[in-house]
Parts: structure tokens; C-alpha cells; sequence
């Protein structure tokens, strides 16, 4: 296609809220374009954009609104959400100077240096993501953790290293009732009651995100230091809500507030572009046009930027718990397949692990090159090969190499025609293997904004045309509600409840490695 169009990418590329994105490389000609935005007009696409946007009621089965979007605009269409936002932002930004100048401080008065965010799933991934990829922006003299598994060995291997009378507890769950989250708070509380011997320690060194203010109150923080969280607000898009206190105490307030201008620079864009030129959009009809037509069953996500090494782990939440869906709207069979396993990691790093597969395994792997034109950390040589490494990957992915290129490769290392031809097969890679190539100038809280708020508005184009609902997560819940129904009956030395016989012989199992039943 590139031999025959020389003009390729300038045709199959655009730019928007700081973002370019080529997206020459992938299996389409301008036919395949039109005939996906045919199908977007007739999923009626355009409207459901407005509809989410607009504020209307998208998460049919909870019968909630998905406002994400209201949490970084600079005005909103509905004025209660406008003035419910800022006041938010506005207490957020009191307690983050409060706590950067010593105002805030703990049991003792001693200037806090560490927060440890207590949550899981939406309540850690976003915030802890944002604040890794942020860390050239961090603010010299706090440090932020983050502990989401009830194993114990989170906890304690955070706590091992912290002082408690400097240390900051944001216990983060819209339920306040979330076990794990639970667990590792009362944890945290004990170690820091142990420490100071006084009960009115936790109003000190504790504060929650929740929607459950009694719940909060109970376990012990000042009903001053709880900040709301919203019904339509889902768990993994509220980064950009008080969730995201932590990256705002990493960060300062302005550097969070500008993580919210980027965010809302793309939503403008999602709102007002053209579906031809609109990138989210591009972006979600490709997608489906590799797990519908090409069935691809996954899709790798690879940074080449150290900070964003962990970018891909969040989108796994993002798209996996809105997409992953067999059910309709309407509650039918969705009759198709819909969102794809997403993975990935750094690179350069997985060039020399999972691309192999990437390059000559059997499966069709769509992917997504994130690359940065400006380091933080200009050193010599590292960040052109960096580069050099990125745009090599997706090349070497669409050229692939010949049976004919390998085979003479073979032969100029000094084998005989006859082995070269043996060999061969082996070095040859197929090619013609899909790719996005996004790059930003650098990695800044406006741009990292964007680069998030462009995959969540992906992730819903593609459930508008896969018509499901991806506001809920009726999986998860399974799981918590198996979860308490299997602990009860370890309490109860495996007793009670209606339990299959390889459920209840791992219990006992588990029980005969214990002095006692939980």
C-alpha cells in the first residue's frame, strides 16, 4: 500500500489536544474507512456521543449517568454539576496546600512526607498511573504509595519503610464497605494507633473518598476530611474526581488541574470533530475492525517512555471491565465478540521478551506505539535510540522479512546454499501486522490528560457499536459476593453455605495449614 500510495501517511494521520496519531500502518484503504463509518452512522454513533456528553442516562442497567467528563470541564452544560465540581476542587486544593505547607500536619505536628493511598481497581490503578507517569512533576518533600492487595505483604512491605508520624492515610472506596480496601485500612490504623497510643490519632493521619460518610465516621476520620464521590461517576473514570488526591499531592493542585485541561482539550475535540477526523473515534472503528473482521482477540499497548510503563495495566481496566461483555443493552446475546484482552508493556523492554510473538506468532496482535519526542532526561544517546527502537518495531512489524531476504541473509554468514534454504523459514516473518503510532512532544500532565480521556472515549465508541453497556461491571460484583459467602465458611471450618466439593476441599485444605480456623 505504501509502494503504491507514497502519500499514505500523510492521508492516514491527524492531530488533536496534542496528540498525533499515524495510523497509516494498518490494514485499510479508504474504502474499508468508509465502509466503518457507515456503520458508525448506523449504530447512530454521532447521537450517542451527544447523549454521553450531554448527560443523559448511558449506564441503562444501574440507571446512571457517565459524567466523567463534567469533572474536567471548565464549564458545564448542567450548572448543579458545574458548582457541585468546583466545590470539590476547590476543598481539594485547600487540604493539598494546607498539607504541602505543614498547616495540615500530624498527631504530633510533624510535617506529613508520606500519603499511602488505600483503594483498588479504579480507586488505585488511575491515580497510581497518573503519579508514576507525573514523577518529574513530583513536589520535593512528600512521597506517594499505593496499596491495593489484601495480600499483606502490600501493606506491610509499605509500611516496613514509613515513619508514622509523618505519614498521610487517603483510604479511597465509594462504598466504604470494599473488603480488600478495608482490610489494609484497619491494618494501616493499627500500626499507626500502636505507634501513638491515642485513639484521635486516625482524625490526624486519615482521610477518605467515599459517598458513604457515615461509614467513614465510623472507622474513625473527621467528617471534614471525607471528599465525595459520585453514582455517576465509575470507579475507572474517576481519576480526574477526589480519587485523584494523591496525584494532586504529588503534583501540586496546578499540575492536577492542568491533567484536567488536557483531558477536557480532548473531550472538545471527541464533541466537535468530525467522525472522519475524530480521533477516539478512528481509533474504536479499527479496533472493531480488527476483533470483528480480522478476529484479533488481543490488542498491545507499548510505551516507549519509562514513566508511562504502567499505562497498560490501567488501560487493561479500562477497556476489559467496560468491553468485556456478552450481553447487549437490551439483554440479549451480543452475538459477536467484543473487547479485545488488552496488554502490552515498556519498550524497549519487550522487545526482548513478548514481540517475538508479535513478529512471527500465529495470532494477529493489533498495537498501539506511544512515543515521546522530548525526554525528562536527556542523556547522550539514550533517547534517539529510544525512538529509533520505537519506529523499528512497527516497521519491522509491517515489512516482516521475506523467505528470500532471509535466505540470503544466511548465506552471507557463510552457510551453503542448501542450509540457507533450511534456515530460512525460520528467520522470515510474515509482516503486514497492524499499528498506531501515537506520539506526544512529552510526557506533561496536559498531554498524559489527553492521551487517558482519548482511550476512555475509544473504549465507548466501540461498546455504541457493540451496543453494550460499558458503565457496569456486574463481574466483579460476582466475585465479591462469592468472596464473603467463602469466607464465612472458613470461619466457619469450612461449614455452611452451598459450596462444590473442590471449593470446600481447598478450604480445608487451607485450614489444615493454620492453627486455627480463621
Amino acid at each position: 500500500m505504501f509502494e503504491d500510495n507514497p502519500g499514505r501517511f500523510e492521508q492516514f494521520s491527524l492531530e488533536a489536544a496534542g496528540i498525533f496519531l499515524d495510523y497509516s500502518k494498518n490494514l485499510i484503504t479508504p474504502k474499508t474507512l468508509q465502509l466503518l463509518f457507515d456503520l458508525a452512522e448506523k449504530s447512530q454513533l454521532k447521537d450517542r456521543i451527544e447523549a454521553l456528553l450531554r448527560g443523559d442516562t448511558v449506564n441503562n442497567t444501574e440507571r446512571r449517568q457517565a459524567l466523567h467528563t463534567a469533572l474536567r470541564a471548565s464549564t458545564s452544560s448542567t450548572s448543579e454539576y458545574a458548582q457541585t465540581v468546583a466545590e470539590v476542587l476547590a476543598k481539594m486544593t485547600s487540604f493539598v496546600e494546607a498539607v504541602h505547607s505543614g498547616r495540615i500536619a500530624g498527631h504530633t505536628c510533624a510535617k506529613f512526607t508520606d500519603v499511602v493511598n488505600i483503594g483498588i481497581g479504579g480507586s488505585d490503578l488511575g491515580p497510581m498511573v497518573v503519579t508514576e507517569a507525573l514523577t518529574p512533576y513530583h513536589i520535593e518533600g512528600i512521597k506517594t504509595h499505593f496499596v491495593s492487595n489484601v495480600d499483606a505483604s502490600d501493606i506491610c512491605s509499605t509500611l516496613k519503610h514509613l515513619n508514622p508520624a509523618t505519614t498521610l492515610f487517603i483510604v479511597a472506596s465509594k462504598t466504604f464497605t470494599t473488603q480488600e480496601t478495608l482490610t489494609n485500612a484497619d491494618t494501616a490504623r493499627s500500626w499507626l494507633l500502636n505507634w501513638s497510643g491515642d485513639q484521635t490519632a486516625t482524625e490526624k493521619h486519615f482521610i477518605a473518598v467515599s459517598a458513604n460518610v457515615d461509614k467513614a465516621v465510623e472507622f474513625g476520620i473527621a467528617e471534614k476530611n471525607i471528599f465525595p464521590i459520585w453514582d455517576w461517576v465509575g470507579g475507572r473514570y474517576s481519576l480526574w474526581s477526589a480519587i485523584g488526591i494523591p496525584i494532586a499531592l504529588a503534583v501540586g493542585m496546578d499540575g492536577f488541574k492542568r491533567l484536567l485541561k488536557g483531558a477536557s482539550a480532548m473531550d472538545n475535540h471527541f464533541a466537535t470533530a468530525p467522525l472522519m477526523q475524530n480521533m477516539p473515534v478512528l481509533l474504536g472503528l479499527m479496533g472493531v475492525w480488527y476483533v470483528n473482521f480480522w478476529d484479533a482477540d488481543t490488542h498491545a499497548v507499548l510505551p516507549y517512555d519509562h514513566y508511562l510503563r504502567f499505562f497498560a495495566k490501567y488501560l487493561q481496566q479500562l477497556d476489559m471491565e467496560s468491553n468485556g461483555k456478552s450481553v447487549n443493552r437490551e439483554g440479549g446475546d451480543v452475538g459477536l465478540n467484543t473487547g479485545p484482552i488488552i496488554w502490552g508493556g515498556a519498550g524497549t523492554n519487550g522487545q526482548h521478551s513478548f514481540h517475538e510473538l508479535l513478529h512471527q506468532g500465529t495470532r494477529l496482535v493489533p498495537a498501539d506505539f506511544i512515543a515521546i519526542l522530548t525526554s525528562h532526561n536527556p542523556k547522550g544517546q539514550h533517547h534517539g535510540l529510544l525512538f529509533a527502537n520505537c519506529l523499528a518495531q512497527s516497521r519491522a512489524l509491517m515489512c516482516g522479512k521475506s523467505l528470500q531476504q532471509a535466505e540470503d541473509e544466511i548465506s552471507k554468514m557463510g552457510y551453503t546454499d542448501e542450509e540457507a534454504r533450511e534456515l530460512a523459514p525460520h528467520k522470515a516473518m510474515p509482516g503486514n501486522r497492524p499499528s498506531n503510532t501515537l506520539i506526544v512532544e512529552q510526557v506533561t500532565p496536559e498531554t498524559l490528560g489527553a492521551l487517558i480521556a482519548l482511550y476512555e472515549h475509544k473504549v465507548y465508541v466501540q461498546s455504541v457499536i457493540w451496543n453494550i453497556n460499558a458503565y457496569d461491571q456486574w463481574g466483579v460484583e460476582l466475585g465479591k459476593q462469592l468472596c464473603s459467602q467463602i469466607y464465612d465458611a472458613m470461619s466457619n471450618n469450612g461449614c455452611g453455605g452451598d459450596l462444590d466439593s473442590s471449593t470446600t476441599g481447598l478450604i480445608k485444605r487451607y485450614q489444615c495449614a493454620t492453627t486455627k480456623p480463621i
